[in-house]
């Protein structure tokens, strides 16, 4: 999708596929999405500059996420990915309201479909960014899909910050991880979630720890995966898959420090992101 002066809104499938996080936690839906669909193009950006968008108010998250959403639209975007929950949850809304000729993607809804799916006692824990959990957006998605579900809650803004600076597993993690979750598990007298969607784009990357404080009988979901089959169907739909054998590219716009981005970014991606790929700008 472009607009150009004359307001006239342009969409083709040789545009790439526009995401944008807070920062850098929304390259694990990229990474999922680049497995799915190898052949897009992706612009992602991460608003560095602004992070966290968790412990934001929603008027602020809303205003963030559509200037995001517009710099991407500016340089041309087929489909807009919300690759961050607290946006997902609360900025959905005013996107399309900015942009109703563009097809947008947040990662709350495919979330909560997997967890639903995941869980055989129906009852699913959810932990997030503050704003996320304050909002109930998953709470109602799950609802939506799974009238009968029980869900607990838990807001985890220190995972943010760990993720960040890649502390992700041992002592430290642990212990952080067994503080915010054992609250959640910990009904002896009757049964406890069997599933927990990490409902941050962050949090994936502290699934080793998570994993040693839960044990193997908890089913841990995120929602990179199930958002890229959204991604792919909707392409699919409106017949705007890149061509067939095409290698796709990725390129990066961060709103602060390149290097950081570089840095922090190869970590949530697992591979190297090249610095002539990321370019800094103002949103």
């Amino acid at each position: 999708m472009k607009v150009d002066d004359s307001n006239i809104i342009h969409i083709d499938s040789g545009q790439p596929v526009g995401m944008f996080d807070s920062g850098v936690g929304g390259l694990t839906v990229l990474k999922a999405l680049q497995e799915r669909l190898p052949g897009e193009d992706i612009l992602y950006l991460g608003d560095t500059a602004r992070l966290p968008y968790g412990s934001k108010s929603p008027q602020t998250v809303s205003r963030y996420a559509v200037q995001a959403a517009s710099a991407l639209v500016r340089r041309g975007v087929k489909m807009l990915v919300v690759a961050c929950n607290t946006a997902s949850a609360v900025a959905l809304d005013a996107i399309r309201a900015a942009f109703p000729g563009l097809s947008v993607v947040g990662v709350v809804e495919p979330g909560a479909r997997a967890a639903c799916a995941a869980s055989h006692n129906g009852i699913i824990a959810v932990v997030a960014t503050e704003g996320t959990i304050a909002g109930g957006a998953y709470h109602r998605a799950i609802e939506r899909i799974r009238p009968d579900a029980l869900i607990k809650g838990q807001a985890c803004p220190l995972f943010v910050s760990l993720a960040e600076e890649g502390w992700v597993d041992g002592p430290i993690a642990e212990a952080v991880a067994a503080r915010y979750l054992e609250p959640l598990f910990a009904d002896s007298g009757g049964e406890n979630p069997d599933s927990l969607v990490l409902g941050c784009t962050h949090f994936p990357l502290l699934e080793p720890a998570i994993r040693t404080v839960l044990g193997p009988q908890v089913r841990i979901v995120d929602s990179a995966a199930t958002t890229a089959e959204v991604v792919d169907s909707l392409l699919q739909e409106f017949n705007m898959l890149a061509d067939p054998g095409q290698t796709g590219t990725a390129h990066f716009l961060t709103t602060d420090d390149v290097e950081r981005f570089v840095r922090t970014g190869t970590r949530f991606l697992g591979r190297d992101i090249a610095r002539e790929r990321v370019e800094l700008v103002d949103l």
